[in-house]
């Protein structure tokens, strides 16, 4: 009664077979994607740093280093030292902890026991010198 289809479905792309194109695991996915959250991270830590310098913003620096160069198969974060304004600190602290919730919840999807470890050391420090420099201000 029916005839079989001969044709391809419209749906399939033309000419491409699923070998055609890269596929990446989950895995993969998650480890760009913490990669991306820590070297952010990094960044707005290099903002604080130039503000306020410290041993304790130096240390977490150089392990947010090496956590994004080992996710990123040894290739080294671009680092530039950036200048903000006073005023901004309490800011980069909120955004810094916000940053690190985000690789937190990364890596604790990924069982990264090492990244969540330093990304939940890093917001209790930024929430803990947001709330002590806002009290400072006011």
């Amino acid at each position: 009664m029916y005839e079989p289809i001969r044709t391809k479905s419209v749906h399939t792309m033309a000419g491409t077979a699923p070998s055609d194109f890269p596929h990446r695991s989950r895995e993969e996915e998650l480890d760009i994607q913490l990669a991306g959250h820590l070297a952010a991270l990094l960044a707005v830590t290099d903002e604080i740093r130039s503000l306020a310098p410290s041993p304790a913003l130096d240390t977490a620096a150089e392990r947010l280093a090496q956590q994004v160069a080992r996710l990123r198969e040894g290739v080294t974060p671009v680092r530039s030292p950036a200048a903000a304004h006073e005023p901004q600190l309490v800011t980069l602290h909120q955004r810094a902890h916000a940053l690190a919730g985000r690789a937190l919840v990364v890596a604790a999807s990924r069982a990264d026991t090492a990244a969540a470890i330093l990304a939940a050391e890093q917001m209790d420090a930024h929430a803990s010198a947001a709330g002590s420099r806002a009290l400072a201000s006011r």
